[in-house]
């Protein structure tokens, strides 16, 4: 028996998870592109570090949005000679910028607020709270655009972790200007951003860990491995495997390889059919190649390893 290769795969009409998503993500780059210039207006008329502060914050998310969207443009180009897979992988890249801007922002966050225990800075009161309360109107008219898409988009997921950071700047800045509008302590400033950080920093960890993972070509979440293996051996026909690999292009778009043996006299086009029937009806895989085997084929492989 010849060696064969076959595959089954899905996505060739249709685009990635991130892509579904994308009309909405450009919806919210426009409203925090606008809410960054009356941030920065506001910051000029109030001369409040708060939200002049804040404003770097929008800044650095108005980027990382631009960022997620225009990887969602270059993921659905067409695949290349060079590029056989396309550009999906730059949506993973894209959420590991995100990751990384945003563990900054966290950082800076933290470390501003350390400084300002022991020198609280003085706000402008009910000005700020002014400015600040149509960035957090802005935020959750985000949040809500993209709760759908960030489940299932890494991508998405860095666009909505930045959104959400953003919804607790504001928060922070609007409590800070009341109790500081009403007299309260100054040191409530730096105690808000010591909140902020503290909700950015966890979930920025998970989404460069997440995306980290795919980009080592780790097993997809939603992927057992063992339960895979299994499949394949009790398609009819299949008397052994090996060099079985699962990964990510990029969020919810999963692919495998394998190397199949097949009993001798076995239709290979039946064995592979079956295969790929089984993946596509109890796996989330969207691309599958499998070489089949003979049993003296899978040997000499094993030798020549």
């Amino acid at each position: 028996m010849h060696d064969h290769q076959g595959h089954a795969h899905g996505h060739s009409h249709a685009g990635s998870a991130a892509s579904a998503g994308a009309g909405r993500l450009q919806i919210v780059l426009l409203l925090t592109g606008t809410y960054l210039l009356v941030e920065i207006v506001g910051a000029a008329v109030t001369g409040s570090l708060a939200l002049l502060a804040d404003a770097g914050h929008m800044l650095i998310d108005v980027t990382g949005l631009t960022v997620a969207l225009l990887a969602i443009r270059f993921a659905a180009r067409t695949p290349s000679a060079q590029k056989s897979y396309g550009y999906y992988r730059l949506e993973i890249l894209a959420a590991l910028v995100n990751g990384l801007l945003m563990a900054a922002i966290g950082a800076y966050i933290l470390y501003e607020a350390a400084q300002r225990f022991s020198d609280p800075p003085e706000l402008a009161g009910l000005e700020v709270v002014a400015f600040a309360v149509p960035g957090l109107v802005v935020n959750l008219i985000a949040i809500w655009l993209l709760m759908e898409a960030q489940k299932t988009s890494l991508n998405m997921r860095g666009a909505f972790l930045e959104v959400l950071a953003d919804l607790g700047g504001s928060a922070g800045v609007i409590v800070v200007g009341v109790v500081i509008a009403l007299d309260g302590p100054a040191i409530i400033d730096p105690i808000a951003s010591l909140a902020i950080g503290l909700l950015i920093l966890p979930r920025t960890w998970s989404l460069l860990a997440e995306a980290v993972h795919v980009l080592l070509e780790g097993v997809p979440r939603n992927v057992d491995m063992e339960a895979v293996r299994g499949h394949i051996l009790g398609v009819e026909g299949v008397t052994g495997m090996h060099d079985l690999h699962v990964w990510n292009l990029t969020s919810g778009m999963n692919v495998m390889s394998a190397h199949v043996v097949v009993e001798e006299g076995v239709p290979s086009q039946r064995v592979l059919s079956d295969l790929c029937e089984c993946l596509a009806d109890h796996f989330d895989i969207e691309h599958s190649t499998f070489q089949i085997e003979s049993p003296d084929r899978s040997a000499a492989e094993h030798a020549g390893h």
